[in-house]
């Protein structure tokens, strides 16, 4: 069975990365699955445990970092946000395709991780606005943070937005046409695919 890829997608927050690969994650043509990620922030309405998240507090986030099985991790907003190593590499040994959907810091050392194991089986993909008012919109518009957080963001943003020369692949997500980056984030992930099948 070939290892499945591990698919980095990456973009400042509030640029719209769920929606553009939500309506493709149950495609049968990408065998992908959805990596879950570790965090220390509250659930908001809705979310589920093992399903967004796996939901922890401080002191048992702290101790997988202690531990080394995080295969990255950030802080953002007084939060950690981390991926557990031996959940995405169970899924690529089963020859699955796991979708990372991280922060642009954390998408720089799982980079890096993958430069010094030489892994091949990699993909990096950068999400990025057309402009910075158009995030200030978005995340305006998703009322589940305060002023002073988005402000906050909006400043990650712009150092955020300055680093996708490193990824492989970028999209410009234009507010009002998810669709279209939908088909090219498709078009990327079926390429890369065919390219995994020939690898020995």
């Amino acid at each position: 069975m070939k290892k499945g890829l591990l698919i980095v997608l990456t973009g400042p927050s509030g640029v719209g990365k769920k929606t553009i690969w939500s309506p493709i994650i149950n495609n049968a043509d990408l065998n992908l699955v959805f990596s879950v990620s570790m965090t220390t922030r509250k659930p908001r309405n809705g979310e589920v445990e093992g399903v967004d998240y796996f939901f922890r507090t401080k002191e048992q986030f702290e101790e997988a970092i202690k531990n080394g099985e995080l295969l990255e991790y950030a802080t953002f907003a007084n939060n950690y946000y981390g991926t557990p190593i031996s959940f995405v590499e169970k899924l690529r040994n089963e020859g699955k395709n796991v979708l990372l959907e991280i922060e642009p810091k954390g998408g720089l050392q799982v980079m890096g991780i993958a430069k010094r194991n030489h892994d091949d089986r990699f993909v990096s993909i950068f999400v990025a606005p057309q402009h910075i008012e158009e995030l200030r919109s978005r995340l305006l518009n998703r009322k589940t943070e305060s002023e002073k957080v988005i402000e906050e963001r909006l400043e990650q943003a712009k150092w955020e937005i300055k680093q996708q020369d490193h990824y492989k692949y970028v999209i410009i997500n234009k507010q009002n046409y998810p669709e279209r980056s939908t088909e090219e984030l498709y078009r990327i992930l079926l390429n890369e695919i065919a390219e995994n099948e020939k690898r020995d």
